[in-house]
């Protein structure tokens, strides 16, 4: 389409980029809302509910492929918002990266003991989601949207000094 390749490249960061920022946005507003209703409940049982009831079962961490694919078209759409017809592919492109990383990432702070940071820090701060403030820390990959948007949890240092 006519782009270099740093041209691309910068694309594809920005499309990572923003796909942290929807990571942050699901995790936080759709995977955490207040129920109040049976099929209200069921239904986030179903998306996210399990996944904090049995964090460590392998078979519930990543995304279905198929409902990532049909996702896809909402996200294609998304992006072409705030992009040029040619600027669009690579984009989406790095927002679909991203989303690779993110879902291996994922499976990887939950399964693996990595020995060092950044790593280490991301698996402790992630297993604090799910196990001690379950209202904070909706980042999976970074840490980022959760220090803009103060949802950053205090660290256990914090708490005893309060």
């Amino acid at each position: 389409m006519g782009h270099t390749v740093p041209e691309v490249a910068l694309m594809v960061v920005a499309g990572i980029f923003i796909w942290t920022l929807v990571e942050y946005v699901l995790h936080r507003y759709l995977f955490h809302i207040d129920t109040k209703s049976y099929w209200t409940n069921t239904a986030h049982y179903l998306l996210h509910g399990c996944h904090h009831k049995h964090p460590m079962d392998g078979l519930r961490l990543v995304f279905p492929p198929t409902a990532a694919a049909i996702l896809c078209y909402p996200f294609w759409n998304f992006v072409k918002l705030f992009t040029t017809t040619t600027t669009t592919p690579g984009v989406f492109g790095g927002g679909l990266l991203g989303y690779v990383i993110y879902d291996c990432t994922h499976y990887y702070l939950h399964h693996a003991q990595p020995s060092s940071d950044p790593a280490k820090y991301l698996k402790k701060y992630h297993l604090n989601h799910h196990f001690r403030i379950q209202n904070k820390g909706f980042g999976i990959t970074s840490t980022l949207w959760d220090h803009v948007f103060g949802t950053l949890p205090s660290t256990k240092t914090a708490d005893k000094s309060s």
